[in-house]
């Protein structure tokens, strides 16, 4: 039996409205970026994600999850416009937002097939897993570590060499890191072994800049070991974790190799924890990694 195609839905005039408002606010938070001497990336983090919200906006979804994928985007997308080069943390929350908002409809719609009105309590049982963290809920384990090991093909004593001399910024190698526009030192001074040495790091190219800096000091030093505490921390990223402190350690493994293990302890500052947890433990290992090719330990 053939069926009729369902025509598609027509723009109305609120369509329209719609796309009109959104290209204003972006416009008024693209003269606010370009003020502030942000028009470098007023493009990517205002134009690009104004446009996809308005074009949005003039393309009504077909079914109720269509709508609510199109509304829940273009909230999306104006988040990220408002938090600019924080828009990193709707790209990480999106999935959470997306699976919360439609399967709270799919839940609707179950409860108003089968005609069970009690089946409407489990909706705020969806919400239970994010209020972990608001107030309401506890924390829970916000406290992490990363490790990254590697084996270099560097002599031990090449090695501390590399350490001694200090990072220096290198093209990022991460496909995840490079993909989300994490913010990534571009600025790096100091160096040193001795207990009291540190190593800055600044974003944006300057440690007044709008990204801040953050700044490691050597606590403890012994062959084959580094630790550092953070004695500093204004960086961008400092919305999203907090160094709590780093160790480094180095041994050889044969004459022309040296194995490196890099730990970090920092405190977590999204959550839920199920969700965020993983996310950041695997974005900071990938930051990790990055860290060693610019100490040339690659």
């Amino acid at each position: 039996m053939m069926t009729e195609p369902t025509e598609p839905p027509r723009r109305t005039s609120a369509n329209w409205i719609f796309a009109g408002l959104i290209g204003l606010f972006g416009l008024v938070v693209f003269l606010v970026a370009v003020r502030d001497g942000r028009a470098d990336s007023a493009l990517l983090f205002v134009a690009l994600p104004v446009l996809l919200a308005a074009a949005l906006a003039l393309s009504p979804g077909r079914t109720p999850h269509g709508q609510v994928f199109v509304v829940t985007t273009i909230a999306l997308l104006l988040a990220a416009v408002a938090l600019h080069e924080g828009a990193v943390c709707v790209v990480l929350a999106a999935p959470l937002v997306y699976l919360v908002a439609h399967g709270t409809l799919a839940l609707l719609n179950w409860s108003r097939r089968s005609s069970r009105s009690y089946s409407l309590v489990v909706v705020p049982l969806l919400l239970l897993p994010g209020l972990e963290g608001s107030g309401v809920g506890p924390r829970i384990a916000p406290e992490q570590s990363v490790q990254v090991a590697r084996v270099v093909a560097l002599p031990v004593d090449v090695v501390a060499d590399c350490l001694a001399a200090g990072p220096r910024p290198v093209p990022v190698r991460s496909p995840a890191l490079r993909l989300l526009g994490v913010p990534l030192p571009t600025h790096v001074t100091g160096g040193g072994l001795t207990p009291g040495s540190r190593w800055t790091f600044d974003y944006h190219g300057s440690a007044h800049g709008p990204g801040g800096h953050l700044v490691a000091e050597v606590t403890a030093s012994e062959p084959g070991r580094l630790t550092f505490r953070f004695v500093e921390d204004t960086a961008i990223t400092g919305r999203w974790f907090t160094w709590q402190r780093a160790d480094l350690r180095w041994w050889s493994v044969d004459a022309g190799h040296t194995r490196v293990l890099l730990t970090v302890d920092y405190r977590r500052g999204l959550d839920p924890s199920w969700y965020f947890g993983p996310l950041q433990d695997a974005l900071l290992r990938q930051g990790g990694g990055h860290l060693l090719d610019m100490l040339a330990l690659r």
